[in-house]
């Protein structure tokens, strides 16, 4: 007993140990935030070393710029900053305070005198350069030491001045409380060097054990860098970091030489961890640090100064180093947080698609689901209700209710059961038999009778209603249950999963490295025949179409099936890398053909015609025809298509969109107006073709020889407003040639007694295959047979199948040697 407390007293003491670590470690992390970055203690710091800065041994160009910087940026701080600037250069000597104090007084004199001056930051320069060359001239002058040297070493400095104050415009943000935390482009990271370097530059004199402060923390950062970001990022670093240092001490120049090299080095070790990137700082320093030794400098020192910056390195917490790669492109940590990102963002969005398409789906169930009853009960329930309406205008103040309904209510019920039942059907008349046992049982038999059709009228178009409502329902349930559907394949395509296809990928990778192009991304969604779906990034000199003339028909010899560029976007600048996305060609196309003429010769038609590609590889082409003729009949039609546009383009079923469009023109107004519709979809990646004719003629395929007829009986949209689409399926051939036509065209012809016949042999007889030509011949036969009279709107659409041929073909690659 006295162990268990003991261990759950432990146990509790542990957890609340942790617990006060874990608190403290989060204070310390809110209070160094705070005190360094929000209270600015970090940039007090900065320009204390900044103030101290010199290089060239007399040219002094980073106080001034940080303090314009700061004063434009964070102006709260400009006064601290200012004070900590001048006690940083105290620590020199008194001309150079001399000169900073008089630098950012007549700053301050120039920012007061054109405050009220629009976009300040773009004379920030100009006031950097002024407040720097005159107090450096007048104290030359006062010296009496003006000569052509000095004058271009005036220049020199108010020039660095202006240039840094443009750099460390974009390196202060970064280090203030309010900084968006965003990714850091390569001309931001080297902005932020060099106001390190110039931070450093300021530690130049600080001694510890025999080693310069400034290259102990020069080589730490190098190191940090080429961890991060790799060689590239390393080199650059040290490069920058060597260059600013070496100014202020030009003994040192070859320090420069070991930085780039250690930063190199660094990132093609990085794999090794921190111990390759240290190995590469030790080894960069024993090749350099023997040719330092050669310019008279001590090798010793530089071995120390490059161990303190390895143990700094190697001190530093990899939570640190994580953080920071987060904000540096190219990196792993930047990449997994921007696929984290993107993947959360892609997860909400179909969480939200995903929701929605429930709710379509829950309200198409609740439209499906009329009432809890079965039709039996609910049919039964009417009868009843029927009945009771009837006996209570006949049999309420008959005096043989009590007999009939209470002693005899079976027979009763029965015989007035068997008497609704009769006159629905309208035979009521003939059963004799029926009426001669009913009127033996009831005295009142001639007014049930006569009561008994007056409501029937009543019941029946009670029915009826309830029939169109429940139609209603169903249609609208049908509609809404489209509706999710698209929702629920749209949400389906956006959590599309990157599959896994390693055979496949090392085969495209090799083959594409094989024909000379450098390939940074591959991602392989989908290799499902008709359905190919791959992205890719890749790396052009000069890029000449390369990605459709050579990637793509590389792809379609791999994966035998034709690939095309779905979509490309390619770097302007040399050796960029440019995003392709690679998917399945459509094994065939669709070449169409048109001709109209309106009534009379008229100007506008009452017939209006589509083609237009769905998406997914589906075409499709309609034709519709308004009532009459005019320009009422014209925007009827009109109306019917563009709702068709619409609704297919969702990506709505065919059946589903034309009874939309039934509903909306049936119920959109009172007039007795409607147009016919003939649409056919046809798939371009099989050919097959659905065709859904609305009141409409039927079509013809013509196929070499044969003619094979298309037709359906529907009809008109807006008519009725329940009606069920007959739906005709055709699997088209290669070179078939689909004709549709208006009533105007297939009833046109006159003296004709079998048009159908007559079509038939004028589509054989045309010895061309062009869809335009076709069309014209058609129409232009019609109006001959009319001795050129056009009595309708007339209109025929063609259009002729056709194989898909790339413009670029596959070669074998492997089979090439």
């Amino acid at each position: 007993m006295i162990e268990s407390v003991t261990r759950s007293q432990s146990k509790s003491l542990y957890q609340q140990l942790r617990f006060a670590l874990i608190n403290a470690k989060r204070k310390t992390k809110e209070l160094s935030q705070r005190k360094l970055i929000e209270e600015g203690w970090l940039l007090l710091f900065a320009g204390f070393l900044l103030g101290r800065a010199i290089i060239l041994e007399s040219v002094s160009p980073f106080a001034v710029a940080f303090f314009a910087s700061i004063w434009m940026i964070r102006r709260k701080l400009s006064l601290k900053v200012a004070f900590a600037v001048l006690a940083g250069s105290l620590t020199l000597h008194w001309e150079h305070s001399l000169f900073l104090l008089s630098s950012i007084f007549l700053f301050c004199v120039l920012a007061g005198i054109f405050r009220k001056t629009t976009n300040q930051q773009k004379w920030l320069p100009v006031f950097v350069f002024i407040s720097c060359i005159i107090p450096r001239i007048s104290g030359s002058y006062l010296a009496g030491q003006m000569e052509t040297y000095q004058w271009v070493l005036s220049i020199v400095e108010s020039s660095l001045s202006v240039i840094l104050v443009l750099i460390f415009m974009q390196s202060v943000p970064i280090l203030s409380p309010n900084a968006v935390k965003k990714d850091l482009k390569n001309e931001e990271i080297v902005c932020m060097m060099i106001l390190l370097a110039s931070v450093l530059t300021g530690m130049i004199g600080w001694i510890v054990l025999d080693a310069s402060v400034e290259q102990v923390f020069s080589r730490y950062v190098v190191l940090l860098l080429a961890y991060i970001a790799g060689a590239a990022i390393g080199s650059t670093v040290g490069v920058v970091t060597g260059l600013v240092l070496s100014l202020a001490d030009v003994a040192s120049l070859y320090q420069m030489s070991l930085l780039a090299f250690a930063g190199l080095l660094g990132g093609l070790l990085k794999d090794g961890k921190k111990i390759g990137v240290g190995l590469g700082l030790f080894v960069a320093t024993l090749l350099i640090g023997i040719y330092g030794e050669g310019q008279g400098a001590p090798f010793r020192p530089v071995m120390i100064e490059t161990g303190l910056a390895i143990a700094l390195f190697f001190a530093t917490p990899d939570g640190w180093i994580r953080k920071m790669a987060r904000y540096i492109p190219g990196t792993n940590e930047h990449t997994e947080e921007q696929q984290q990102y993107l993947q959360k963002v892609r997860d909400v969005t179909a969480q939200r698609v995903e929701t929605f398409s429930d709710m379509f789906q829950a309200l198409s169930k609740s439209f499906s689901r009329i009432d809890g009853v079965t039709p039996q009960t609910q049919d039964g329930k009417e009868r009843d209700y029927f009945l009771s309406n009837v006996t209570e205008k006949t049999c309420q103040s008959c005096f043989k209710k009590e007999s009939c309904w209470v002693h005899k209510f079976d027979q009763t019920y029965d015989y007035m059961t068997e008497i609704m039942d009769e006159m629905e059907k309208g035979t009521f008349d003939n059963k004799r038999k029926l009426k001669r046992d009913f009127e033996n049982h009831c005295v009142k038999s001639g007014k049930v009778y006569e009561t008994m059709k007056n409501e029937l009228s009543f019941y029946e178009a009670n029915q009826r209603l309830k029939k169109q409502v429940k139609e209603s329902r169903k249609f609208v349930a049908e509609q809404l249950r489209g509706v999710s559907d698209v929702m629920d394949n749209f949400a389906k395509e956006i959590m599309k999963e990157r599959q896994i296809h390693e055979q496949q990928e090392q085969e495209i990778v090799q083959a594409i490295r094989n024909l000379g192009f450098e390939i940074e991304k591959l991602d392989i969604y989908s290799l499902d025949p008709g359905n190919i779906d791959i992205e890719m990034n890749l790396s052009f000199y000069d890029y000449h179409g390369e990605g459709s003339k050579v990637i793509a028909p590389a792809l379609s010899d791999i994966l035998e099936e034709t690939v095309i560029v779905d979509k490309e976007e390619v770097s302007p600048f040399p050796n960029g890398y440019g995003y392709f996305t690679f998917k399945s060609a459509r094994q065939y196309n669709i070449q169409t053909g048109v001709a109209h003429a309106a009534k009379g010769g008229g100007l506008i038609s009452g017939d209006s015609y589509l083609t237009m590609e769905l998406g997914s590889g589906r075409y499709a082409l309609a034709i519709s025809d308004g009532m009459g003729n005019g320009e009422r009949a014209y925007m009827e039609s009109m109306e019917t298509l563009r709702l068709l546009r619409q609704i297919l383009q969702s990506g709505i079923d065919e059946k589903v969109a034309i009874k939309s469009i039934n509903s909306i023109l049936s119920l959109r107004t009172t007039d007795e107006i409607f147009s016919t519709l003939d649409l056919a979809v046809i798939d371009l990646h099989h050919a097959g073709a659905k065709f859904l004719k609305i009141g409409s003629t039927p079509s013809f395929v013509r196929r070499t020889s044969d003619i094979i007829k298309v037709e359906a009986g529907n009809l008109p949209i807006g008519i009725i407003k329940e009606f069920d689409v007959d739906v005709v399926s055709e699997q088209l051939k290669p070179d078939d040639i689909l004709i549709m036509m208006s009533d105007g065209i297939f009833e046109g012809p006159d003296h004709i007694e079998n048009v159908d016949m007559w079509l038939r042999r004028k589509i054989k007889s045309i010895e061309t295959n062009d869809p335009q030509a076709i069309a014209d011949i058609i129409l232009e036969e019609v109006v001959r047979t009319k001795s050129g009279e056009i009595d309708d709107d007339m209109t025929v659409l063609v259009a002729k199948l056709e194989e898909h041929i790339p413009k670029w073909a596959s070669f074998p690659l492997h089979k090439a040697q």
